[in-house]
């Protein structure tokens, strides 16, 4: 099952980082994504996180699920 948190698809951002060990930095979850390929829309988001380690999977779900994409700009920002 596919989960869609703030209109961002929960699987395709696991199918990227998958291998991934944790904790793992901002910084190592956008390089995993990029070595997976993922799309411009999956590296944008992780560029947003809070720039922190990630203790687990779920925690970077929930920071996923916290990304708001403002439609008319495209310019992602974390939900206050």
């Amino acid at each position: 099952m596919t989960y869609e948190l703030a209109g961002h698809s929960t699987a395709n951002l696991t199918h990227h980082l998958k291998g991934i060990v944790f904790p793992a930095s901002k910084n190592e979850l956008v390089e995993r994504a990029r070595i997976a390929s993922a799309g411009q829309d999956v590296l944008e988001a992780l560029e947003c996180f809070p720039d922190r380690e990630f203790e687990s999977l779920a925690e970077v779900l929930r920071a996923y699920g916290r990304l708001d994409q403002a439609p008319q700009t495209g310019i992602i920002d974390i939900k206050p």
